[in-house]
């Protein structure tokens, strides 16, 4: 584990230098960190179905399958069934990011009481950017009242949309603070989505909070070196032993097939 200092930019180009990386020992870490997603408008029960199938591979299981609210109890069904332990995770303030706050909350209350095992929230973050934080991060107070302890709430943060490193360090300790248990990069939606600069960023405000909040790194993470080396800067941040599927998550269903073939 390195030392952090004020220069992360530094540390973002010793890691943007790494060549591909690929081999069976990552590909089996990788695979257990992975969330499958499927959430596009035209979903259904059968591409759900198959969804969860995907989730339990030669080489073990993924960490979740992230699907829409509607489509929870076909995905806890089918994954209970198989007995694979794969969590079945789900969107709320999804994929707009407002402040209706009465609505986030009645969002989260029927994803709860579906089964879900994982909440995704987007963070209100245009308001944050315009200054208003205080509305921003109620939302992320208002879903973990009714999630209660036992769900995980990843809150996606759509760090692209921030260029200001400092901004974005005091966004990422303010949502920790306030109820999360992961930060995410990026619903895909916005670009860019993930980037080493602000997984840098992210990963320094988790350091001081002694590792106790994880990371979903999503968006745009196409190949194995990519993954790779979001993996190395988490391992020189925190340590080798830290990220595991309780506290580091990869959001790249289109990896899985490629991480297979170097399995």
């Amino acid at each position: 584990m390195i030392e952090l200092g004020a220069n992360l930019s530094a540390l973002v180009e010793r890691f943007e230098g790494i060549g591909p990386i690929s081999g069976p020992a990552l590909a089996r870490r990788a695979v257990a960190l992975l969330d499958l997603t499927r959430l596009d408008e035209d979903c259904d029960e059968a591409a759900v179905t198959t969804l969860c199938r995907r989730a339990e591979t030669r080489i073990g299981p993924v960490a979740a399958v992230c699907v829409r609210p509607r489509f929870i109890a076909v995905a806890r069904n089918c994954l209970d069934r198989a007995g694979s332990g794969v969590r079945v995770a789900t969107v709320v303030n999804y994929p707009a990011g407002d402040d209706d706050i009465a609505r986030i909350g009645s969002e989260t209350a029927q994803v709860v009481a579906a089964g879900v095992d994982e909440i995704e929230l987007v963070l209100p973050y245009r308001r944050y950017l315009a200054g208003d934080h205080e509305a921003a991060l109620a939302a992320v107070t208002a879903c973990r009242a009714v999630a209660g302890p036992d769900v995980t709430l990843k809150v996606i943060l759509e760090t692209g949309c921030f260029r200001d490193g400092r901004l974005l360090g005091r966004l990422a300790r303010e949502v920790a603070a306030s109820g999360a248990d992961f930060l995410k990069t990026s619903s895909g939606l916005v670009v860019p989505g993930a980037t080493l600069s602000a997984v840098a960023v992210l990963l320094g405000a988790i350091h001081d909070r002694g590792g106790r909040v994880g990371l979903k790194v999503s968006g745009g993470i196409r190949d194995v070196a990519a993954a790779a080396r979001y993996l190395a800067l988490a391992d020189a941040i925190m340590g080798p032993e830290w990220a595991g599927p309780p506290t580091f998550r990869i959001g790249a269903s289109a990896l899985l097939e490629t991480l297979l073939a170097v399995s």
